[in-house]
């Protein structure tokens, strides 16, 4: 989907929830940096092709390196969830694995809606979600694919607040440690 707005839901979800475990800041730009392998493809945006970046397989590699990328910018990520009032502590394993995870997360939604995407590529070409919104209404299994990432943009929200509020309370704590 070459609109990212509808990833970020999932991925901000997945990122704040386990951020213990994944780099909330890594999962978010990974879904938005594989999509452009789809304004590389020949005729975009009138023909919408995705790649073998679009799969299950080629997303967890290119996550992973992505990853890795990031965590060259370490310095950046930590200046940048500091002003976000996110506690962070960048790790490589949790860069890859974000990366990774957020690509797949990409995938698994654009699966709903393009019928070029092969994520289970290379050892299928087919798409089996897309195949399962054929069933009833095509329209109607986009509106609920929809529906589920806005939900989870909200309930992405409100682990923010949460993740802000035990920020602050730590910077407090700090800061009392500091007069005493």
């Amino acid at each position: 989907m070459p609109y990212p707005l509808y990833h970020i839901g999932p991925n901000a979800f997945v990122g704040l929830a386990f951020r213990r475990w994944i780099d909330p800041a890594v999962i978010i730009l990974a879904n938005v940096v594989v999509d452009l392998e789809v304004l590389f493809a020949p005729g975009f945006p009138e023909y919408h092709r995705h790649w073998h970046f679009h799969t299950f397989a080629g997303g967890t590699l290119v996550g992973a390196v992505f990853g890795v990328i990031c965590w060259f910018c370490k310095p950046l990520f930590s200046w940048a969830m500091n002003i976000l009032h996110i506690s962070y502590r960048p790790r490589l394993w949790k860069m890859m694995l974000a990366g990774s995870l957020g690509v797949c997360l990409h995938v698994l939604v654009d699966s709903f809606y393009h019928w070029d995407v092969q994520p289970l590529w290379p050892f299928s070409n087919k798409n089996i979600f897309w195949k399962m919104l054929k069933h009833g209404s095509p329209d109607i299994g986009k509106q609920q694919v929809k529906l589920v990432c806005l939900v989870l943009f909200f309930a992405a929200i409100v682990l923010y607040i949460f993740a802000v509020r035990k920020f602050n309370r730590q910077k407090q704590s700090i800061s009392k440690e500091k007069e005493k």
